[in-house]
């Protein structure tokens, strides 16, 4: 009999990664914990970050920021409110010293100073995902320990190849304190934490309980207000998910250490972007573009993103020097992308996480992505030409320009590729000026009307898809794909952003912060700054404030208050010093701060108002011009400037009133009635996965369907000839027998996480797809199933979870078109199926 379990080895997915060497980190002989800093039962009243300053020879120095006393309710950020009075790029890593917040033992809350008399398992919630380990004290430790830690609300586990794919170890002892180590650089993400106590020989007393965090130096300096919480919340998630990567050299871009803890290029485009804003870390960004100038991940569209990178670095600091030494290396990679511009035998090796986009690794090369590469080859010249032509480079000015509008003209008429394209192609398109005037509504109804299929399942691609939106106009709108992507998030619990996230993951979900779904992008991680894009989305498109020349010399603040937005404030941070605005239109008040050395042209949203009278600090101010949503004022100099508005009509933030729903919201249903199918599914045709063997299928299918398509599964048999009622009865006349087999999910190979079932079965009505469960040997398995439309790849109907389904589980899906079924991993040993039935 083989166990459908996981193959435990190393597989390396992508042979061109560059991997930066990895600091390795001496581990302390000794730590020792003054008393002044004991344990003592959780308050509210405890400051929740305290000084490392008591702690010996951990790896960094302690934390040298001081507290400020400013607070941020939005922010998940213990540092929020810390300041250092100087920063540099090249500052080293310090550490600091968290609480927890909330423990249980077996569930039932403790303090984290506690007696332990008998077996049990303590949970520790540190109220955020955090970069850190965990460490305690005990005087004899007179029981056996292990210790877990998560970002999640259960022990996490990740893929071979990480150095501790089980992030579940003894701890090590120095002298009293135990600090459990996963990894060489120590940290991981670290939300939740276990101390799990086994074998009990006399009570033991653990204490001074705490995670050991790590920071680079960084200060907000950018900040983001209004009268949405959630939005404010989502700012500062996305500020926090980029500070918690921020490591000595580069951007890093994962926290859970899983092997591929590293600059991923493109990652860091809106990595970069959002720290850009929120932190102004300038010097630092500018030391990544370097680290990175030179690496592509074997991803082509990488290249471009980091050219893009650098012309966002220019456009907010003036750094011309950085612009000019980099100009070469710039030019070779869009000179190579251009070269290849309709070269169909380079695979992109990746575009996106999304179905529509290949599934990561799975089909690159598909034409969605394909189309979106061009349209990115496009808008990265475009705009590395419109940088050239500012630091007097005419020459690659010209010459980039030409380039991309010899190409554009290609793709101006979009009746040509609208049908053949969906969001992300399309928002490339926009996003690089490609159709034509004129062409707006048409992309609008065929693309992005369906609100939907506007959430990728990638939040890194969900970004290019909100700036689309905007140069569309349609703001109202992108505030609902915010809501749903990034919202979302925040309400399954998140204090970082993910990976990758679908919204109906809260429909299925037990508890706040439950485990994700994991999928083609592996083990899913729920802190990562790829994600991040919105903040800087949010600060130049609500709040308004973006550059209009390189270095803020002059800039536009041209807030869009819609989707019940009626007041906004905040800063970005320049070479200059910040721009500040502070707007509420039901009051009527407004105000914005020029530094000095720059120019900033204000517009005043009208708010659904014909027309606003402004005064400038007690002075009429005439617009100069009114577009159909603001008021453009004269150009201001550098300075602070206090406005009073009166709207002519009454103050009405626009909306977008837009239904998400599913083409099938309630398709499928579960039926629990172990092996004995015949009679009641498989009318039409069937597929026993393994039955006479590992891939020995016994297969019968109607002559609608050429074929079940399978991929990624691994094959086996769970039982030969059985007696367990759980086995699938014999498909043949009169023979009772029983065996099970089953395709799986290879766990805990990288990105095996999943396995996909392609049913092109085409017929005159709808039909139902059933697929049988069984966890046959109770490893707690938990599932997840998503189906999406066999040929455009979108997604149909919400996520499905599947549970305890020991005893065996049929699940069904009711379908009008051939489909894909994408079965994924949750928890357990891996995602098993045993057979495949149609009616």
């Amino acid at each position: 009999m083989l166990l459908c379990r996981g193959f435990f080895q190393f597989c390396f997915l992508l042979p061109f990664l560059y991997i930066a060497d990895m600091k390795r980190i001496t581990l302390p002989a000794v730590l020792v914990l003054m008393a002044a800093m004991a344990a003592s039962p959780i308050s509210a009243k405890d400051d929740k970050v305290l000084s490392a300053a008591r702690l010996k020879n951990e790896p960094y120095p302690a934390l040298k920021a001081t507290r400020t006393g400013k607070t941020v309710a939005a922010s998940p950020d213990p540092l929020v409110g810390y300041r250092w009075k100087t920063i540099d790029a090249d500052d080293d890593l310090e550490i600091y010293v968290l609480k927890p917040v909330e423990a249980t033992i077996d569930g039932k809350a403790a303090s984290s100073d506690l007696t332990v008399d008998g077996p049990c398992d303590i949970r520790f919630d540190f109220g955020q995902v955090n970069a850190g380990w965990l460490e305690f004290e005990c005087d004899a430790l007179t029981a056996d320990v292990e210790c877990s830690i998560s970002e999640f609300n259960e022990p996490a586990v990740f893929n071979a190849g990480s150095q501790h794919p089980m992030k579940t170890l003894a701890p090590t002892r120095y002298g009293k304190v135990f600090r459990l180590e996963l990894n060489r650089e120590l940290y991981e993400g670290v939300r939740y934490a276990w101390i799990h106590v086994k074998d009990v020989q006399k009570p033991l007393r653990i204490k001074n309980v705490r995670l050991v965090c790590q920071t680079k130096p960084v200060n907000y300096e950018g900040s983001f207000d209004s009268n949405d919480e959630t939005l404010n919340r989502i700012w500062y998630a996305a500020a926090y998910t980029v500070r918690l990567n921020l490591l000595k050299e580069f951007f890093g871009a994962i926290l859970m250490e899983r092997s591929d803890r590293f600059s991923w290029t493109g990652d860091a485009h809106t990595s970069q972007a959002a720290a850009l804003v929120a932190f102004g870390n300038h010097g630092f960004v500018r030391k990544n573009l370097l680290h990175t100038a030179d690496q592509s991940n074997g991803i082509l569209s990488y290249p471009l993103y980091w050219v893009q990178s650098l012309v966002d670095y220019y456009n907010y600091t003036g750094d011309q020097e950085l612009l000019r030494q980099l100009t070469d290396n710039a030019s070779r990679k869009l000179d190579d992308a251009h070269a290849h511009f309709d070269d169909m035998t380079r695979s992109l090796s990746f575009y996106g996480w999304d179905e529509r986009l290949g599934a990561g690794f799975e089909e690159p090369d598909r034409a969605e992505p394909r189309l979106a590469l061009k349209m990115l080859t496009i808008q990265t010249m475009r705009r590395f030409a419109g940088a050239m032509a500012t630091i007097g480079r005419e020459d690659l000015a010209s010459k980039y320009s030409a380039l991309a509008q010899e190409k554009a003209d290609e793709y101006a008429d979009a009746s040509r590729w609208i049908a053949r394209a969906d969001i992300f192609s399309a928002s490339d398109a926009i996003n690089a000026g490609v159709p034509a005037s004129g062409c707006s509504d048409a992309i609008w109804d065929a693309i992005y009307a369906d609100r939907l299929h506007r959430v990728s399942y990638s939040p890194f691609n969900e970004y290019f898809v909100i700036n689309a939106l905007a140069r569309l106009g349609r703001h109202a709108e992108a505030m609902n794909t915010i809501d749903d992507c990034w919202g979302g998030q925040i309400r399954y619990g998140a204090t970082t952003f993910f990976e990758d996230y679908r919204p109906s993951w809260n429909l299925c979900m037990l508890a706040e912060n439950d485990a994700p779904v994991n999928n083609q992008c592996g083990y899913t991680s729920l802190t990562h700054p790829w994600s991040a894009g919105v903040a800087k989305w949010l600060s130049e498109e609500v709040l308004g404030i973006k550059p209009e020349t390189p270095g803020f010399e002059t800039f536009v603040v041209c807030p869009h208050l819609t989707s019940g937005l009626t007041r906004v404030s905040g800063d970005v941070p320049t070479p200059h010093g910040k721009v500040s605005l502070s707007l509420d239109v039901l009051k009527g008040e407004c105000s914005v701060t020029v530094p000095v050395g720059t120019k900033g042209k204000v517009s005043i949203p009208l708010m659904g108002s014909k027309s606003v009278s402004v005064t400038i600090d007690g002075g009429p101010v005439a617009p100069e011009s009114l577009t159909a949503t603001h008021a453009v004022l004269p150009q201001l100099a550098s300075g602070r400037y206090t406005m009073h508005l009166e709207y002519s009509d009454a103050v009405c933030s626009p909306s977008a009133e837009e239904a998400f729903e599913y083409a099938l919201p309630s398709s499928v249903s579960e039926r629990s009635m172990a092996g004995d199918w015949k009679g009641t599914f498989g009318s039409k045709g069937y597929v026993l996965f393994g039955y006479d063997g590992p891939g020995a299928d016994r297969v019968k299918l109607p002559a609608g369907c050429p074929g079940i398509k399978l991929g990624k599964q691994g094959m086996g048999t769970w039982a030969d000839s059985t007696d367990d009622p759980r086995a699938l009865v014999s498909n043949r006349v009169g023979d009772e027998s029983r065996s099970l087999g089953c395709i799986f999910t290879q766990d805990p190979s990288p990105c095996m996480q999943t396995m996909t079932i392609d049913v092109p079965y085409r017929t005159s009505g709808p039909y139902k797809v059933t697929l049988y469960l069984v966890d046959w040997d109770s490893f707690s398995r938990r599932c997840a199933i998503e189906l999406f439309d066999l040929e455009t790849r979108r997604l149909l109907s919400p996520v499905h979870m599947v549970r305890d389904f020991h005893d065996g589980r049929y699940v069904t899906f009711e379908v009008d078109r051939p489909v894909r079924l994408r079965v994924c991993q949750v928890r357990g040993a891996n995602a098993p199926v045993s057979a495949l039935f149609l009616d």
